[in-house]
Order: structure tokens, then sequence, then C-alpha cells
């Protein structure tokens, strides 16, 4: 990949932090896999203490995802309805009902926003210059199997090592997922805000792995709460996929694809159906296969990791953790020969969860589809059959 700056180690930042100003509106933009639902979950439970102390979650969900897309102009997750201006409307309603007092938005998809016209809106309408933009980092090494697996959860087909060579060795570098880098080259990420908010109103944290309730201190001081008051929400649907769970999924995505089924069907019955159930009734065992990162790419996430820390440490914003961690050379995961094989716990409860999204609007059986039973119809024609037999139903819904 090309760089842009030569490789250095840069000291680490130390001291106390200062807490921002009373009535800051404090905008966590992500970028995603650094952190970002364990804090929203922290806050959202927090949220009644908090205002106690003059901070304010004006959101009324733990993330307000659909305003968030539709203030970046972004579309939904795949099969979702699309978001509309309503939500970010009734989000920018419920943060200027904050009054003067400090208020805290957190979503990883402000990332995504495309360009400064959209970051200049954003920031302008929650308040312009009393926002103040919080970016959370972790080294690329550890972002990249999160990443790609969550990319399997909104369909995508390619394997992991394929995927790395596209991120990473194939120019322009924007092949299956063009929004990897616009959310991971963070020092661009951090320019882009930085040129529209200011840099004396950016603050980046880089997230120490080893430290596991050390950003949650952070976010109490930078809003003067008490320490302790932030605690970790046991949230079992956020967990990542085993490499087996994974690779179910992403054979899966090449069936659907290749029956030719309707988006929403993938929300309903593939996301939000058997990949849901699955993650909140099946906790990895210890035999279980983790994704592993192979090395050369452990290697060239760890020198764009310089390079992310070295342009960030000229930007003039405010650098809280140890930046020379974005370029350590993390040991990857211990590869194995054995084949990743899913738990026959963790299938069933895929396809229970599956069929439960199904169930929840029964089929109304028509003349034709009695004519033949199932053992007489082929597979392919079944799959297509039943799939836009739930999407009306959902449309009916």
């Amino acid at each position: 990949m090309e760089t842009d700056c030569t490789r250095d180690e840069l000291p680490a930042n130390g001291g106390v932090i200062t807490p921002l100003p009373a009535g800051t509106r404090l905008l966590h933009i992500g970028p995603h896999k650094t952190g970002t639902t364990s804090i929203q979950g922290a806050l959202f439970e927090a949220k009644d203490e908090m205002a106690r102390y003059g901070v304010e979650w004006p959101a009324t969900t733990r993330h307000p995802m659909e305003a968030v897309l539709a203030a970046c102009a972004r579309a939904g997750m795949l099969g979702d309805a699309a978001p509309t201006e309503r939500h970010w409307e009734r989000l920018l309603e419920q943060v200027r009902g904050t009054g003067r007092r400090t208020s805290v938005i957190s979503s990883e998809f402000f990332a995504d926003a495309p360009d400064d016209e959209t970051i200049g809106r954003i920031v302008g309408q929650l308040g312009g210059d009393r926002v103040h933009v919080l970016v959370t980092l972790r080294p690329l090494a550890r972002i990249m199997p999160s990443q790609w697996q969550q990319y399997v959860q909104n369909g995508l087909r390619m394997g992991y090592e394929d995927w790395l060579e596209h991120m990473l060795r194939k120019p322009p570098y924007e092949k299956p997922n063009p929004s990897f880098w616009r959310r991971h080259r963070h020092d661009r990420l951090v320019e882009r805000w930085a040129r529209v908010a200011g840099p004396e109103r950016v603050t980046v944290v880089v997230v120490d792995d080893r430290d596991r309730e050390g950003l949650m201190r952070t976010f109490e001081e930078l809003l003067g709460l008490p320490a302790h008051l932030l605690r970790p929400v046991p949230d079992a649907a956020n967990r990542s996929l085993t490499l087996a769970e994974t690779e179910m999924l992403r054979n899966l995505n090449k069936e659907f694809r290749a029956n030719e089924l309707p988006e929403e069907l993938y929300s309903q019955l593939v996301r939000n159906g058997a990949v849901m159930h699955m993650k909140n009734t099946c906790a990895p065992g210890p035999g279980d296969v983790k994704i592993s990162t192979p090395r050369w790419a452990v290697e060239e996430a760890a020198e764009i990791g310089a390079e992310i820390a070295e342009r960030i440490g000229g930007t003039g914003v405010r650098v809280l953790g140890d930046m020379r961690l974005l370029s350590e050379t993390q040991k990857p995961a211990t590869r194995t020969e054995a084949e990743p094989r899913i738990a026959p716990e963790a299938a069933a409860q895929a396809l229970y969860g599956a069929l439960a999204a199904a169930a929840a609007a029964p089929v109304r059986h028509t003349a034709a589809a009695k004519s033949r039973t199932v053992h007489q119809t082929s597979s392919k024609e079944l799959v297509r059959v039943l799939g836009h037999r739930c999407l009306k139903r959902l449309r009916l819904r």
C-alpha cells in the first residue's frame, strides 16, 4: 500500500486528563471495532446516574444507528429498511433538549461520513463549537479479523486471507469493502474531522487491550464523572464469531446469493434470525478455532500503524494513550492445521433462529403450493419459493 510518511516511533502521552468544559457535546465517532459497543452499553446503562452529574445521553437507545446512517447518507445493513432523515432529525431534537448541559453521542458510523461537507453539516447541527470529537483507535492487526467477520455478517462471501490480499495488496484497496479504509486509515479519518471541527476540538484515545476498562475510565475523566460510574454490560450479541461460525455463514451467503433471494430475507432470517440466536445462546468453547491473521498481514498492518501514528502526531489534536501501540507487531493467533468445525449445538441454534424468524408470519398454503410435495421439488427451487413466500409475509406485515 502507498504510504504518506516515514515510519517513526512516537513517545507515549501520559498525565492527568483535563475534563471537557461543561456544556460540551461529546461526539464519539468510533471507528468500528475500537470498543464502541462496550462504551455505548456502559453509557446507556448509566444514563440516569450520569444525569445527576450534569451529563446527558440524549438518544433513546444504546446506539442511534439509523439516525447516524441517515446523517452520513449511508445505506442501512443488507436487507434493512433504509434510514430516513427523520431518524436524524429526531436525534437532533433530543440533543437540543439537553440545553446547556453536557451530552454525549456515540456511533461508529459517524466514521463513514464521506466528505468535509457532510462532516460540517453534522458538527454544525449538533452545536458547532460546542462539539468535541472523540476518536478511539486500536492496532489494525486487532481490527482486521473482527471487521472481516462483521462484513461476513452483512453478506460478504470472500475468505479471510483473500480479503486481506485485496485490502492490503491490490490497489486501489477498495474491493470488496470500500468502507474499510475510510474507517480505518485512522490518520485520514482524524484529519477530516480536525479540518472541520478544528484540531483543538478533537481528542484521540489509543485503546490498550491489556486494560479492559481503561476506555471507560477515560470517558469518565473527560466527562467529569466519578470513577467507576461506568461499568461493563454483558452483551452476548456483540461477541465475535469463531472461524467455524464465520465460515458457515460465509458459505450460507454464497447459497443465498446464488439462489437470488431477496435482501430483506437476509436481514430477517440470517443476520437477525440465525446469527443473532446463535450468538445469544452459544458461547465459544476452548476448542473453537479463532480467526488467525497471517504473519505477512500483521507486519504490513504494523507498518501502516506507524504511518498513522506519525501523521496523527502532526495534526495538533490531543492524544491520550500510547501511540506506539498502533505500530506494534502483534503476535497472530496460533494457527492450526485442524479443520474448523462448527459445534452441533451452535448449528442447531442457528437453524432454530432462522426457523423462529420465519415462523413469525405463518404461511397460507395455496392450491399451487399443495400440488407438489417437498421431496418432489429441487432444493434450489424450494429455497427460492420459501424465500419469496417469507418476503411476501414480511411485506404484508
